[in-house]
């Protein structure tokens, strides 16, 4: 009888889902498009660009979500053509946000934690 009271327990237990990312690169690129022109020429940082950049921020709190920007972000330099890599990674200090990462194609998203 007790048995039969844990099995759905360790079932649950076992099936639980794995942490999983709530961002998309869709939404990574719709918060970082404003920033496409000043990381491929410099300039003056758009407001526009500060105010996205910030908004990911928000919404890469948890890992994997992190994970998730920072690959979509490493993608984004073979999608966009013409990223300055030492423009865009100065461009959280431009605008005020701290990142656990340098926005690099270089950067390895896996050992983000």
């Amino acid at each position: 009888m007790i048995t039969l009271k844990i099995l759905p327990v360790a079932c649950m237990v076992v099936s639980a889902p794995y942490a999983e990312a709530a961002i998309t690169c869709g939404q990574v690129v719709s918060k970082m498009l404003p920033c496409l022109a000043y990381v491929r020429t410099g300039g003056a940082v758009p407001a526009p660009c500060c105010s996205g950049l910030k908004s990911l921020k928000v919404a890469t709190q948890a890992t994997p979500d992190l994970k998730t920007a920072c690959g979509c972000l490493k993608t984004a330099y073979t999608q966009y053509a013409g990223i300055n890599p030492s423009i865009a990674v100065g461009l959280p200090a431009k605008c005020g946000v701290n990142f656990p990462f340098k926005f690099s194609p270089d950067i390895d998203c896996s050992k983000l934690h």
